[in-house]
C-alpha cells in the first residue's frame, strides 16, 4: 500500500526529513506526500524541491493542510512544545503519527498524547533515531551476542561546544531544560537499550555555567540503576571549552563479565579479559575492532521503514509511543531529580503521571 503523508515541518530538521530521510520512501513507492507544512514561509522551499511538491501543495496553516489533503498519516518535526496541537489535529483527521523526539516537552503532555492516540485507535511512533545508528546497534550487537557474559554497568559521555546562542537552533537556547529535553532523550534511551531493562533509579544535576547562553539547563550528570541490576553513568554537555563526543559520535563504554567493549566516535572495540590470575590492562584505541553491523538502512531510515511495516500489519514499531514513555520517564525523572536534590524511583514517577491521567480523564467523561 502506497501511504499518503503530511510532512509537519520543514525547517532545521524538517529539511533533512524533506531532503533526505523521506525521498528514498517516495522513490520505491511506499509513501506519496500529499502536503506540507510549516508557518516559515520561507521553509517550505525545502518540500517543493526535496519532495517534489508544488506551492499550492506547501501550507503555513496546519488545519487548512488536513482538510484539502486526504492523508493517511503525518510526520511531526516541530518543536516539542507544539507536538501535542499537532497530534490533536492529526487525530481529529484519523490519521496515524511519526513523530520527532521527545512525545512531548512534558511528561503530562507525553502520557496524555499516548492516551489520546491509543483511545483513537490509531498507531504512533517516535523516531530514536541514535538507538538505531550504525555504532549503537553494533554495540547492542556485540553485548547481546552472549560472547562477553554478564554486563555490569555503562558510562556515556556526550560533550559539545554550543555555549553560543543559537549554535544548537534557537528555540533550544529559549526553552527549560535544552540538554534533556533535546539531547539526553537520545542517550539515556540508548543507555536503557543497552542496559536491557527499565530503569529502576535515577539520580541527575543539571546546571547552566555562567558562559552557557542558555535560558535552561545545559550540562548533567546522571547515575542509574536498572531493574536487572546494570548500572549507568551520564555525563551530557552542550557548553563545554572543546566537544570531544557530540552527535553521532558519542562515547558509551559497557563493562560485561567478560570483556570491556568502548564505542568511541562511531568505532567498536573490544578488550578480552585474560587468563585467570593475570591482570589484564589495556588503552583505549587499541582494543581489537568490533565489525560493524550492516542493513540497507539506519537511523530515521530505518524508523520510517519500521512505522511503514508496523502500517503494513507487522509488528508494533520498538518506540510506539506507549513504549517511548519509558524514554521521556528517564529524562523528567532526571529534570525531578534535579530540582529536588533527590533521587528517582523512574517507574513509580510515571505511573503516578499515566495514573494521574486516567483519572483526570474519566473526570472529564463522566461530567460530559
Amino acid at each position: 500500500m502506497v501511504y499518503r503523508l503530511i510532512q509537519v515541518g520543514t525547517g532545521g530538521m524538517g529539511r533533512h526529513w524533506c531532503q533526505t530521510f523521506l525521498p528514498p520512501f517516495v522513490e520505491d513507492g511506499r509513501i506519496e506526500v500529499v502536503a506540507a507544512v510549516d508557518i516559515v514561509p520561507q521553509a517550505l522551499i525545502h518540500a517543493q524541491e526535496g519532495l517534489n511538491l508544488p506551492a499550492e501543495r506547501c501550507y503555513t496553516d496546519l488545519g487548512r493542510a488536513l482538510a484539502e489533503n486526504p492523508a493517511d498519516c503525518c510526520t511531526i518535526v516541530v518543536p516539542p512544545a507544539a507536538h501535542e496541537a499537532v497530534v490533536d489535529l492529526a487525530l481529529a483527521h484519523g490519521l496515524h503519527i511519526l513523530s520527532e523526539k521527545p512525545i512531548a516537552d512534558t511528561l503530562d503532555g507525553s502520557v496524555r498524547i499516548a492516551a489520546k492516540v491509543r483511545r483513537a485507535g490509531k498507531k504512533m511512533g517516535v523516531t530514536m533515531s541514535h538507538r538505531f545508528d550504525q555504532d549503537k546497534s553494533t554495540l547492542r550487537d556485540e553485548l547481546r551476542s552472549g560472547r562477553h557474559g554478564r554486563l555490569d554497568y555503562l558510562v556515556c559521555r556526550f560533550t559539545c561546544d554550543c555555549r553560543r546562542f543559537g549554535s544548537w537552533g534557537a528555540f533550544r537556547h529559549q526553552i527549560p531544560n535544552a540538554l534533556m529535553v533535546e539531547g539526553s532523550v537520545h542517550h539515556l534511551d540508548i543507555l536503557a537499550d543497552l542496559a536491557g531493562a527499565p530503569c529502576e533509579t535515577l539520580y541527575a544535576q543539571t546546571w547552566n555555567p555562567p558562559w552557557g547562553e542558555f535560558a535552561g539547563d545545559s550540562q548533567g550528570l546522571v547515575t542509574m540503576r536498572f531493574e536487572n541490576g546494570t548500572r549507568a553513568i551520564y555525563e551530557g554537555a552542550k557548553t563545554n571549552a572543546a566537544g570531544l563526543n557530540g552527535w553521532g559520535q558519542e562515547y558509551v563504554r559497557a563493562e560485561s563479565e567478560g570483556a570491556t567493549l568502548v564505542m568511541n566516535r562511531r568505532r567498536v572495540e573490544r578488550f578480552v579479559h585474560g587468563a585467570a590470575g593475570t591482570p589484564t590492562t589495556a588503552l583505549e584505541g587499541q582494543g581489537e575492532t568490533v565489525s560493524p553491523s550492516e542493513r540497507p538502512r539506519w537511523g530515521h531510515r530505518w524508523l520510517i521503514e519500521q512505522f511503514l511495516d508496523w502500517l503494513d500489519g507487522g509488528d508494533p514499531m520498538p518506540t510506539e509511543v506507549n513504549a517511548n514513555l519509558q524514554s521521556v520517564a528517564l529524562i523528567f525523572a532526571a529534570i525531578e531529580s534535579s530540582r529536588t536534590g533527590q533521587p528517582v524511583r523512574v517507574q513509580d514517577f510515571l505511573r503516578e503521571a499515566v495514573t494521574a491521567e486516567d483519572v483526570r480523564h474519566a473526570a472529564f467523561v463522566g461530567s460530559a
